[in-house]
């Protein structure tokens, strides 16, 4: 009884978990890329212009704040999440096998493996609620369809699931 009722309940808000954590997830990558972009905060580390980690920032910072916003989200997460599993093997891993390198809390590489594996869910789940794509595919899909009965019946778009 109890567990039925604990299943109803994390099932009601599932949704809105999920769109906590890909606007949380999203606006935490975009900071990183602040980080790299504009320098901010003070002490941030700057990379050269046109270098692989400055292209990585722009993608933290647009890709991040796209996640954040649930546009293009399936997109831009499928991107941060590749970003972050390079991020973890070329700058973390560094494909060292001695000395026990290839673990991520040894190679200081958790951050990087668990976003790249946040945003491979993002990119297979899509926006869901409080997200843009939800929006725009709600504006273009009418509120209602007429079933071949005459009968209107709701219809809910696969974005706001």
């Amino acid at each position: 009884m109890i567990t039925s009722q604990l299943q109803t309940l994390a099932a009601r808000g599932e949704p809105v978990a999920y769109a906590a954590m890909r606007i949380v997830a999203g606006a935490m990558l975009a900071f990183h890329g602040v980080q790299k972009i504009v320098g901010w905060p003070a002490g941030g580390f700057l990379p050269a212009v046109g270098s692989q980690l400055w292209l990585g920032g722009w993608i933290e910072l647009l890709g991040g704040s796209f996640v954040a916003f649930g546009l293009f989200s399936r997109v831009a997460a499928f991107l941060a999440s590749g970003t972050m599993a390079v991020a973890y093997f070329q700058f973390h891993w560094k494909l060292a096998i001695s000395d026990a390198l290839w673990i991520p809390t040894l190679n200081k590489g958790e951050l990087a493996a668990l976003y790249s594996f946040v945003f491979l869910f993002i990119a297979t789940r899509g926006g869901g609620l409080a997200s843009l794509d939800a929006a725009i595919l709600r504006r273009r899909q009418p509120r209602a369809a007429v079933v071949s009965t005459g009968v209107r019946e709701n219809v809910r778009s696969p974005a706001a699931r």
